[in-house]
């Protein structure tokens, strides 16, 4: 069986130095995510994070990556451009799949891949339902109409996104705020999906329903048949989008 080949890049700042993260938490929210990602049998994962050199995304890495998730929050600003068009180009012209995740809707890499400033409204924890909206979705398979997070990080409209391919996931907040939560965006031979739900200080990565529809991304976001074989005409490519 040819296994799906998943690297999970978080910024690990928040464990090392806050103990309640840690807590939460106690092999990096990478190693969470890691975790049940190699519960799948289809699976090959491997981590990688801000302070490993070249942010431990060389050039060996993202050839052997069909699927990069990413997590970051406080050190957006200490990816380096090069790393970032980097994973970029390997999603437009080598069709790696890239899954960002929580407040990496203000990581350079997503930015750069969707044109985007990224920015949104949000605010102190609450609870969430998740809503279902493409139920049909390869995302979507398994999950029930809504779920509850008994609490998350408020993310609200507007999100400065382009529209999005297919939103297949949105979420209320129980002060009223609405969001959405999961959208799919094809770019180049890649696809992307962006998943609100993630906070440090919140659960969600243990929750049944969040773990299946990361896992269903994977499989939905690893390059297809259509792969590019000829380098330096994808490359040619990428100049021009």
């Amino acid at each position: 069986m040819k296994k799906i080949r998943v690297t999970v890049w978080n910024e690990y700042r928040h464990e090392p130095a806050e103990p309640r993260i840690a807590e939460i938490y106690p092999k990096g929210i990478h190693g969470a995510i890691a975790d049940f990602l190699g519960e799948e049998p289809d699976f090959e994962v491997r981590t990688a994070t801000l302070d490993m050199p070249e942010h431990g995304l060389t050039d060996e890495v993202l050839n052997g990556t069909d699927v990069l998730l990413w997590w970051g929050h406080m050190a957006h600003h200490e990816v380096s451009d090069g790393i970032a068009e980097r994973v970029k180009n390997y999603v437009y012209n080598r069709g790696m799949g890239f899954i960002p995740l929580h407040s990496a809707h203000m990581s350079k890499p997503f930015r750069m891949i969707v044109g985007t400033s990224g920015n949104l409204l949000w605010g102190n924890n609450q609870h969430e339902i998740v809503w279902n909206l493409m139920p049909s979705h390869p995302i979507a398979s398994g999950i029930p109409e809504y779920f509850h997070l008994e609490t998350e990080e408020m993310y609200g409209e507007p999100f400065m996104i382009p529209q999005p391919d297919e939103l297949v996931f949105a979420s209320w907040f129980e002060h009223g705020n609405i969001f959405r939560s999961g959208a799919c965006f094809y770019r180049g031979l890649g696809k992307v999906f962006y998943f609100q739900p993630g906070h440090e200080e919140c659960r969600s990565f243990y929750n049944e329903n969040v773990q299946k529809i990361i896992k269903n991304a994977v499989r939905w976001a690893a390059p297809g048949e259509f792969t590019c074989r000829y380098p330096s005409s994808c490359d040619f490519f990428s100049k021009l989008v």
